[in-house]
């Protein structure tokens, strides 16, 4: 497997890419410049052939996306997704980190197409440098007129206002985000009615866009959308940044063709991944980040397509790659993943905020070798009154994904290695039981 040449990440080698000295001087704003000779629908135009899925988890076209604003209503705004913390994804901090002013002129290029002169950047709290970094570049980019009134001379006005987070993981759905930027605790919307493109942040329409969706923009108007969709597969065109952790001997980030890259070759293949660490086997992998649900050694030829792996039963999702090995304890894992969405939850749906809470507890109750085997069919029983039938792609008892995405690690384990959880149980110190009947996990 050889490495597509770097659409997004090209700067990444360069010591001084996050200032506007260096971006310019490795082509920066040439993007934002085409863009200003074109006429807005022409930009719309070009962002809908390159066919540019979202990278930030639900995977819907940009320029689709784009098209759903209501004609005639004003204000309007541009919200940036860079609320990452899905667990194991880290590939929009490193973006917002080393390319600000590749994410600036995205979100200039955006504007501009749909005619917004208000945009929000919203950053995860933590990240600290990302923030300080932004903040940087954004003043850079003021004061040489790329940001602000009259952008380069044009008609296009625009603002752009950085955003710190609190921390919270519900806030990287997309509505709750919204709630947290006017003030509110951040609860996701209830969709219908709002859906962010016709009733978004401060009941206007809104457009939100992930960070490494708006920094394949300028590339896009520089090289053309049809030079995108060229690249990559049918439905999943360009390249796309996936973080791959775990039991790994080269955990990274890398730049892939997006739709034909494997995750044989992203795992195993030596200029990404290289295998996995002390030559131990692989055991199971999670595809998308912690809310997907887990694949196997019978997965790794699938490539790194959305239809594909949504057909097998998974997602791409955040675009995180978590390898575990044949040394990984599955209930430890999947036990630290619940734990994790159970503290997460917003509280706002009782299925949500109950069932974590007690999957959590069922699993804390196994690992302290005080678990019972009806335990096991209760597991599932909870899981089912969060997402009934236990599929995937989950049906929901819930406003968001969160409760869903609880479940995923649960059923996943269950399914392929019930064995590890019936071993603590074996060494239980409370008497087992009769359980209840056993609910079937669905396949893959």
């Amino acid at each position: 497997m050889s490495l597509p040449e770097p659409i997004i990440t090209r700067r990444f080698g360069i010591e001084n890419s996050h200032t506007l000295e260096g971006y310019l001087s490795s082509g920066g704003y040439r993007g934002l410049r085409r863009a200003l000779e074109m006429s807005p629908q022409e930009v719309h135009e070009e962002v809908r052939t390159a066919s540019l899925l979202g990278r930030g988890g639900a995977g819907f076209p940009a320029g689709v996306k784009w098209g759903f604003c209501p004609p005639g209503v004003w204000p309007r705004y541009l919200v940036v997704n860079g609320d990452e913390s899905e667990p194991g994804t880290y590939k929009d901090r490193l973006l917002m980190e080393r390319d600000p002013h590749q994410l600036i002129e995205g979100c200039l290029i955006a504007c501009y197409a749909l005619g917004l002169s208000q945009c929000f950047l919203y950053v995860r709290g933590e990240m600290a440098l990302a923030q300080e970094r932004i903040a940087v570049a954004l003043n850079e980019a003021y004061q040489a007129g790329y940001v602000g009134k009259n952008v380069l001379g044009s008609k296009l006005s625009v603002d752009i206002v950085l955003h710190w987070g609190a921390g919270a993981y519900i806030v990287g759905e997309e509505t709750a985000l919204l709630e947290s930027l006017e003030g509110k605790r951040g609860m996701p919307r209830l969709k219908p009615p709002a859906f962010p493109a016709s009733f978004g942040l401060y009941g206007k329409p809104t457009i939100v866009n992930n960070v490494e969706t708006l920094s394949n923009l300028a590339w896009i108007i520089e090289n053309s959308g049809a030079g995108f969709a060229a690249l990559g597969s049918e439905q999943s065109t360009g390249t796309r940044m996936f973080a791959v952790s775990g039991h790994v001997k080269n955990p990274g980030v890398f730049e892939v063709e997006f739709g034909v890259t494997t995750f044989r070759d992203i795992i195993f293949g030596p200029q990404c991944a290289g295998g996995i660490a002390g030559g131990r086997k692989l055991k199971t992998f999670i595809p998308g980040g912690a809310s997907a649900p887990w694949f196997f050694e019978e997965h790794l030829d699938l490539p790194l397509d959305k239809a594909t792996v949504d057909q097998a039963g998974s997602m791409l999702g955040s675009g995180a790659i978590v390898v575990m090995d044949e040394t990984t304890d599955a209930v430890a894992a999947c036990h630290n993943l619940v734990r994790f969405f159970a503290r997460e939850s917003c509280g706002k749906c009782t299925p949500c905020r109950e069932g974590t809470s007690w999957l959590e507890s069922v699993l804390s109750r196994i690992m302290r070798f005080q678990g019972r085997l009806e335990d096991l069919d209760l597991l599932m029983d909870i899981c089912d009154n969060i997402s009934p039938g236990i599929a995937w792609p989950p049906k929901m008892t819930t406003i968001c994904p969160l409760g869903p995405s609880a479940v995923s690690p649960v059923a996943s384990a269950l399914a392929r290695f019930r064995d590890e959880f019936e071993a603590y149980i074996a060494k239980s110190t409370v008497a087992a039981s009769v359980g209840r009947p056993r609910i079937p996990v669905a396949a893959g």
